[in-house]
Order: structure tokens, then C-alpha cells, then sequence
């Protein structure tokens, strides 16, 4: 092949990117930052292969290469979880859950989940998405008087609606849920329970939040966020259900799986097993804890009053009640800090304004940081939101954020 020139300007723009990430404070609780050996694993030549199937089972000829890497990943993420069967070629947590509904369910079934204003994800019942538009949904939600999830009050609904599953899991709940009040639910009513751990998978197997595979029927999870893998999912379930979501996954909703991806979420498995990973799930939470502490300082309203995991949820409106947390996140961003607007419990504006923003301390933590950190972040999140009109002062808090980082690059040497 013709060597061809350079694509510098394509290039440039990912240096950019890593400059971003080496100098701003990323805290959307979505995110982290991925070690030098999952980049590696991502950008190898396993991206070339195509392997439509299982290890044993392809379409595809050549490859008893990529059967090994599949394999050592299926095994590892098995042992990690504790789980006995595991399937590690979804691309996202969507299709993760996508697969296990279409799997066990049928269309029209009646399902619950999360509310979506006050924590619930996308796929556990939006009416603008799959699950919603397939699957008659009933959503269970917390309760006004301290923004927790009341498992009495979920027992109810399910004797009362008669679901044929109850998905756990949420994309902005503050708190630990518990997986054996939700499994006694389930037994009482008759349905399965599926628990997407998406955004507490790495704090599972950190154990600083209680396990939900003994209890579960299935456990989905995403292996970008608090496990530190590369962008993409899998799927952990009983062995009665393995071969029904196996088939679903490929050729239910998915083609050939992605191979460097699948080699990455190996590593992050293989990492997430050395005993330094529970010493890291253990300060992201420390640090999300004092985080919120400091940002109640600065008179802001935490919801629930706290957190017992990664992210916390940051209502707005007593620190200034005309500003939506759209205006919060633009403006952040200009002084150099990342996070997302997102609604608060019984929050009345509509989602793309919302009353809050989430907050996540995953990625500042893997970068180095710690609970002495984080005062001075909440202080310049203050800062900017006090001075949103003053473009002086949001340069000020952008230097301080920039000086901030340069003591916890997350890669250095690029």
C-alpha cells in the first residue's frame, strides 16, 4: 500500500483533546480516565478482524487468535463479579439492556424501573426509547421527605402492577442500593430482577457497594465509567439464561463485535482484580463525600444531603434560583470544569434547562486526586458561578483550574 501522508490535521485535533483532559477538571460522573494499556489493547490490530459469533462458533475463518482474547475476557469478568455466566461483546450499555429485555421478555410485557426525573436511565423506560416504545413501563421513584428509595414503598407498587421484571440501577442516585430487598420484592411478586450497574460496576468490585449478582437474575453494566475500561458493556447473568441472551446479543441486535474493545475491557478486567483497585474505589468515594461536603459549604443543596458513591447530585436553585443548570454547565466549561446539567427530584424544568448538575469524582481520582483536593474544586465551581458574567474572573478560575491540574496529569507524557 502507498504510504500515505500524515493526517495532521485530524491528529492535531486529539492533541487538543488530551491537552482538555491534562489541564480542566473532568467531573461527569460517566467518565474516567483509562490506563496506558487499555488505550493500547483499543488501538490494535485486533480492530482489523471480523468474528461474527462466539470463541468456537464463528462465521469467519482466522480466528483462533481472537477466540483466546474473548475468552480470557469472558473468564476474567466472570471471576471478577462472581457471576456464572458472563457475555463481553456488547458496545453499550443500551445494547446491553436492549439484548436482555428482547431476550426474556415480550413486546407489550409490563416492566419497572428507575423514574427518569429522579435517577432512572434512558433504557428503564423513556417513552422516546426502545424500552419504552416495546415495554409497558411503571416507574418507582424516591421519596420527597429524603430523596432515598423507600423499598417499602416499591414492594407495594409491584404487588399492585404485577411487573414481570424490576430493573435496579439508576444514571444519578447518590445512594447504595440495597440488591436483597430488591430480590425479596421480586420473589414476592414473581419477577425476574435485572440490576444495570453501569455507573457502580467498579465500585461492585472495589467493595464499596454491595454485589448485586448473588441476588440478580442478570447484571448489566458499562466498562467505561467506575471500572475504567475502554467504551463499551457487558452482560453477567445466571446460566439459565445465558444461551437466550447469548443469541440475542449476536445476531439479535448486534453484528460483529469489536475486538480491540473487547481485548481493552480484558485489561480493565485484569486491573480491576489487583488488590490497588479497592484502595481506588474506596477514595472515589472518599472523595465524592467530601466533595459534597464542600460544595454544602459554598451553599449549594445536595440531594439526599449526601452521597455514598461516586456522584452527587448538585440542586441549584438555593444557591441562586435563576440559574439553570444548562447556564451552570456552559459556564463551568468556560472556566475549564466539566460536568452535566441534570433535573433533581419533582424538578420543574423541563430536562435540557434542569434545576441541577451531576458531579462525579471517578476520573479526578484515577488522575491522582484527593479528599484534600476537593474544597478547592468546590470553591472554584462557586467562584465561577458567582462571576458567570464576568469574563475576568471565569479567566481567573480557568488559570486556577489549569494550575490545579498540572499536579495530576492524567498523561503526561503526551
Amino acid at each position: 500500500m502507498q504510504e500515505q501522508p500524515r493526517d495532521t490535521q485530524l491528529f492535531d485535533i486529539i492533541d487538543r483533546e488530551v491537552e482538555r483532559q491534562n489541564t480542566t477538571l473532568q467531573l461527569i460522573a460517566s467518565e474516567n480516565f483509562v490506563s496506558r494499556e487499555v488505550l493500547e489493547a483499543t488501538g490494535s490490530v485486533l480492530t482489523n478482524k471480523y468474528s461474527e459469533g462466539y470463541p468456537g462458533k464463528r462465521y469467519y475463518g482466522g480466528n483462533y487468535v481472537i477466540d483466546e482474547v474473548e475468552e480470557l475476557a469472558r473468564t476474567r469478568c466472570a471471576e471478577l463479579f462472581g457471576a456464572e455466566h458472563a457475555n463481553v461483546q456488547p458496545h453499550s450499555g443500551s445494547t446491553a439492556n436492549m439484548a436482555v429485555y428482547f431476550a426474556l421478555f415480550e413486546p407489550g410485557d409490563k416492566l419497572m424501573g428507575m423514574k427518569l426525573d429522579q435517577g432512572g436511565h434512558l433504557t428503564h423506560g423513556s417513552p422516546v426509547n426502545f424500552s419504552g416504545k416495546f415495554y409497558e413501563f411503571v416507574s418507582y421513584g424516591v421519596t420527597e421527605s429524603d430523596e432515598r428509595l423507600d423499598y417499602e414503598q416499591i414492594a407495594e407498587l409491584a404487588a399492585k402492577e404485577q411487573p414481570k421484571a424490576i430493573i435496579a440501577g439508576a444514571t444519578a442516585y447518590p445512594r447504595l442500593w440495597d440488591p436483597e430487598a430488591i430480590r425479596r420484592i421480586c420473589d414476592d411478586v414473581g419477577a425476574l430482577f435485572i440490576f444495570d450497574a453501569a455507573h457502580v460496576a467498579g465500585l461492585i468490585v472495589g467493595g464499596v457497594h454491595p454485589n448485586p449478582v448473588p441476588y440478580a437474575d442478570v447484571v448489566t453494566f458499562t466498562t467505561h465509567k467506575t471500572l475504567r475500561g475502554p467504551r463499551g458493556a457487558a452482560i453477567v447473568c445466571k446460566e439459565q439464561y445465558a444461551k437466550a441472551i447469548d443469541k440475542m446479543v449476536m445476531p439479535g441486535v448486534q453484528g460483529g463485535p469489536l475486538d480491540h474493545v473487547i481485548a481493552a475491557k480484558a485489561v480493565a478486567f485484569h486491573e480491576a482484580a489487583h488488590p490497588s483497585f479497592k484502595e481506588y474505589a474506596a477514595q472515589v468515594v472518599r472523595n465524592a463525600q467530601a466533595l459534597a461536603e464542600a460544595l454544602a459549604h459554598e451553599g449549594f443543596r445536595l440531594v439526599s444531603g449526601g452521597t455514598d458513591n461516586h456522584l452527587m447530585l448538585v440542586d441549584l436553585r438555593p444557591f441562586d434560583p435563576d440559574l439553570t443548570g444548562k447556564q451552570a454547565r456552559l459556564v463551568l466549561d468556560r472556566a475549564g470544569i466539566t460536568l452535566n446539567e441534570n433535573t433533581v427530584p419533582n424538578d420543574p424544568r423541563p430536562p435540557f434547562q434542569a434545576s441541577g448538575v451531576r458531579i462525579g469524582t471517578a476520573a479526578e481520582t484515577t488522575a491522582g486526586m484527593s479528599e484534600q483536593e476537593m474544597p478547592e474544586i468546590a470553591a472554584l465551581i462557586g467562584r465561577a458561578l458567582r462571576g458567570r458574567d464576568d469574563d475576568g474572573e471565569l479567566d481567573s478560575v480557568r488559570d486556577a483550574v489549569a494550575t490545579l491540574c498540572s499536579k495530576f496529569t492524567p498523561y503526561p507524557e503526551s
